[in-house]
């Protein structure tokens, strides 16, 4: 290492940015290794981007947090993978083609080749020979084959159903897709529509997905209980009710089968099927048949809703309660949702709300079969709202005088004794419904066949290829219906004339393992390498927005459990830690969305400030989990700290090639010296802190106050100077890495910053700011000492009684007492 020349140089970023850019490609510095020792490795990742246009700042902000962390787990020693690739499917793109009268594949390449452009402009680091696009067959082939493992394992079936269907974009949606009632994407009343679907069965790992969120205690508590409430698991019974007319059992579940007694009437979901089965009466049928139709056009949320009021129709028919054996009539209400239990409740007008609400309106009897307390009791004629409370069970026969959960155990115990109820666990998920009637997916591989029905496409047919059609435009049902060279095909089982499955699937289930690809993307023989994925899995830290807690953060623990399972991944979740960024919004507080319109490219500051400059600026602006408001004004500050004082730092370094694991002596220093190189551990511990945390706006508030507070002409000590210098750099490596790199191979190194080791803080050093403390003998003043602030009455008597000066006072004397003011004084009272 060299003196550095200390003339006036301009901070030319542009010039900078391009020259470690290309050594970058030129080291292959963000290759990972295929095979990594596995507790010496770090897997960071991004949720990967859908190409719908370039990138805009919301995508910068989420895409540099993350390579921050990466480059700052370069400098522990770490092998990182750090990849990157493209949702490329999906209904956007297609939309977004028909607007352009182009395929929806030229609109996807154009938009990948765009953004890949403006992600290597910025200089991330990620490793690009394992980029992947889920519109590509090589990547495809393989979801095909996910799926076929489920449908072999019965986890992937079709079955006739109402379904979420989006009238605007002429296809169904999965349950996560529908917000408010509304299309996810363009913001349509939904509807409801009676099609056979394809389905993934999560609910078979429903317990898993609720028991494992305690195994994440890096994931944010907001996320986890998202997650906990959508799959809604709870405890109680089922009870089986008898149709009066047929015998046909009816079990309705219920978490309260203490209110059993007080069943007036059961509420039927209009999609049952069990609507089907009863032979209504004239007078009753095309009243059952007109209000089915009005109540399948509201949303699940408006009818799920406890507010608002609740209507229905009476079927004319009635059920027995196994209980009491009374009749109880039989209604169809649309706040009874089919996929919840069996798609019937029993309704205890007493004591539950909507039940209560819906019993008023259609005089519907209301019986009392808890109250609050043996001396507090409910009149029926004089309640104004239901009593909803656990209480005393009267009304109940031989449970009467029974409370809360003892209550509730012994009403099952009963049901399961005489075989008419048994406990039961429920849960509000329902299953991944997957079919998409959209041209732009990954095809189902699955041949039906008359004689042989829904028949696997084999693993060597594998990928069923999504043809190049011309005419893709939405039809309420696949375009590739109507494309007789794809769907035509004979059956791999029987030989005889059979049809492809016309479906594609949820882009969701090409991201639900787009993670496992990444750790060996170029394999053309399996899915990835069992051994590299033992090696990388699970993600380290997985960056992504909270609006996916409740899909693709499902979805993908789903994936990994099942893959899990077949014996080709370890470990039951797939991400340690969970981070989800705050938005960032425009000038006016909208969240940026190309879909408004409000986007703001990351690529103009960076050809007016520079890739680093633009960095540090989104890193100041708000912590990672706060939304951000970009209107660019902390450039300015940010701006003027690089240009005036990172940048320069380099004048200072004098060329004394220090060793950088040396701690000095704190004693051995001068009070300028000491005070900054407690400065400069304080800092290195804060910034590795902040890095671990994700809080780069103290990271680098941290790394200002050091540059500012260095003043080299008072460091007579030049190896504690070009420490700091030194030092400084690397600490800032992974917020600005352009400028460290030039800064690092300006001090001498030839080695990239990122291949050297992050630097460790001195202990000692940072105890705490070091005071001094008088001393006093008989209340005089006669030295003082150095010592941490902090420091006890032990450690300064200790300190001051090594001192000359005060010995000179106290040899052969008899002290007497001694007075401590902590951080002030010691005073020693002798004789």
């Amino acid at each position: 290492m060299s003196t550095v020349d200390k003339s006036q140089r301009v901070y030319d970023f542009k010039a900078i940015e391009e020259k470690w850019q290309k050594k970058w490609r030129e080291q292959n510095l963000y290759a990972a290794p295929e095979r990594p020792d596995p507790d010496k490795r770090f897997y960071m990742l991004e949720m990967f981007a859908y190409p719908s246009g370039d990138i805009h700042m919301g995508h910068f902000r989420n895409y540099i947090i993350g390579d921050a962390m990466a480059r700052y787990q370069m400098m522990q020693g770490k092998a990182v993978l750090h990849p990157f690739g493209w949702d490329a499917f999906g209904l956007p793109a297609e939309r977004a083609a028909i607007q352009r009268n182009i395929h929806p594949s030229e609109w996807t390449q154009k938009n990948i080749t765009t953004s890949r452009a403006t992600l290597q402009k910025a200089g991330i680091s990620y490793d690009w020979s394992r980029e992947i696009n889920s519109s590509e067959p090589k990547y495809y082939r393989w979801t095909q084959w996910m799926f076929l493992r489920l449908f072999e394992k019965g986890l992937a079936y079709r079955k006739r159903g109402f379904v979420n269907w989006c009238p605007n974009d002429k296809t169904v949606l999965a349950n996560e897709q529908v917000k408010d009632g509304k299309c996810e994407r363009c913001d349509t009343v939904v509807e409801k529509k009676d099609q056979v679907q394809w389905y993934f069965k999560i609910t078979e790992y429903a317990d898993q997905l609720t028991d494992d969120l305690d195994k994440l205690p890096d994931w944010p508590d907001s996320v986890k209980t998202m997650q906990r409430e959508w799959i809604g698991r709870s405890y109680g019974a089922e009870i089986d009710f008898t149709i009066e007319d047929t015998g046909e059992k009816l079990p309705v579940y219920t978490t309260r089968p203490d209110t059993i007694f007080g069943v007036t009437f059961m509420a039927i979901a209009p999609e049952a099927e069990l609507l089907d089965r009863l032979e209504l009466e004239p007078e009753y049928a095309e009243k059952v048949r007109k209000y089915r139709e009005m109540a399948l056009v509201r949303s699940e949320i408006e009818r799920a809703a406890a507010t608002g009021e609740k209507d229905g129709v009476f079927t004319g028919k009635y059920a027995i309660n196994p209980y009491n054996g009374e009749k109880v009539q039989l209604w169809v209400a649309d706040y009874v949702l089919a996929g919840y239990g069996t798609g019937a409740v029993m309704a205890v007008p007493a004591h539950d709300t909507r039940d209560f609400a819906f019993a008023k309106k259609y005089d519907i009897p209301v019986k009392v079969v808890i109250h609050p307390d043996k001396d507090t009791a409910l009149d029926p004629e004089t309640m104004d709202e239901a009593f909803t409370d656990y209480g005393v069970m009267v009304n109940s026969g031989q449970f009467d005088g029974l409370v809360g959960s003892e209550a509730i155990k012994k009403v099952t115990d009963f049901a399961e004794k005489q075989g008419f109820g048994r406990n039961k666990v429920n849960f509000k998920l329902k299953d991944w419904l997957i079919s998409r009637q959209r041209y732009w997916g990954c095809p189902i591989p699955i041949i039906h066949c008359d004689k042989c029905g829904a028949v696997p496409v084999p693993d060597k047919d594998l990928p069923v290829e999504l043809p190049k059609v011309r005419n893709f435009l939405p039809k309420g049902r696949s375009p590739l219906a109507d494309v007789p060279e794809y769907m035509n095909v004979k059956c791999p089982k029987c030989g005889g004339e059979a049809q492809r499955d016309p479906d594609t699937m949820d882009t969701y289930v090409c991201s639900s393992w787009y993670q496992m690809r990444y750790v060996d993307a170029h394999n053309d023989i399996a899915p990835f390498d069992k051994d590299k994925a033992s090696r990388w899995f699970p993600i380290d830290l997985y960056v992504g927005g909270i609006t996916h807690a409740t899909g693709h953060l499902i979805y993908f623990r789903f994936l990994h459990k099942f893959m899990r399972d077949l014996g080709w991944i370890t470990g039951d979740e797939p991400a340690d830690r969970l981070v989800c960024l705050g938005m960032v919004a425009d000038e006016k507080g909208e969240t940026m969305s190309k879909s408004k319109g409000n986007v703001v490219p990351p690529f103009p500051y960076f050809e007016q400030h520079g890739i680093d400059t633009t960095r540090l600026a989104m890193f100041f602006t708000a912590p990672t989990e706060k939304g951000v408001q970009w209107d660019g004004s902390t450039i300015v500050g940010v701006k003027k700290f690089v240009t005036k004082s990172l940048f320069p730092l380099i004048r200072h370094y004098r060329g004394s090639s220090p060793d950088l694991k040396q701690h000095f002596m704190v004693e051995d220093l001068t009070k300028d010296e000491r005070s900054i190189y407690v400065k400069l551990n304080q800092t290195i511990k804060r910034i590795g802190e902040d890095i671990e945390r994700l809080q780069y706006n103290t990271a680098i508030a941290a790394l200002m106050e050091l540059v500012r507070d260095y003043q080299p002409d008072k460091i007579a000590n030049d190896a504690l100077n070009d420490c700091i210098v030194i030092k400084a750099i690397q600490l800032s490596a992974p917020l600005a890495p352009h400028l460290a790199e030039e800064l690092w191979s300006e001090v001498g190194f030839s080695e990239s910053v990122f291949k050297s080791s992050w630097p460790e803080y001195d202990p000692e050093a940072i105890v705490a700011e070091l005071i001094e403390i008088a001393v006093q003998i008989n209340g005089k003043l006669r030295d003082t000492v150095t010592v941490p602030a902090d420091s006890d009455q032990s450690v300064v008597e200790d300190a001051a009684m090594a001192s000359p000066k005060v010995q000179k006072y106290t040899e052969g004397r008899q002290i007497i007492k001694k007075i401590f003011v902590k951080g002030r004084i010691l005073n020693i009272v002798i004789k």
